[in-house]
């Protein structure tokens, strides 16, 4: 039984993290490849973030506008 509960609870901590994605000001210069990064620009309508996934060499970064919740979003305090 502890450890059920014991699993339980570190779950918990592992997840908070994830349920919330940080958008930057500004796209990042480095991005690993397949590594996702929320932008806030002038490209994408208003109620939407710039999604930038990265790629492998030779190959260009994929740019989509997509619709983010509030509660899914935080905006990011320092700009990279």
């Amino acid at each position: 039984m502890r450890i059920l509960a014991s699993v339980a609870v570190v779950s918990c901590f592992i997840a908070l993290p994830c349920s919330a994605q940080t958008i930057l000001k500004s796209e990042p210069l480095m991005l690993a490849p397949y590594e996702v990064a929320f932008v806030k620009d002038a490209s994408c309508p208003s109620g939407k973030v710039l999604k930038v996934t990265g790629a492998i060499r030779g190959l260009h970064r994929r740019k989509a506008c997509v619709a983010l919740a509030g509660e899914q979003a935080s905006l990011a305090t320092a700009t990279p």
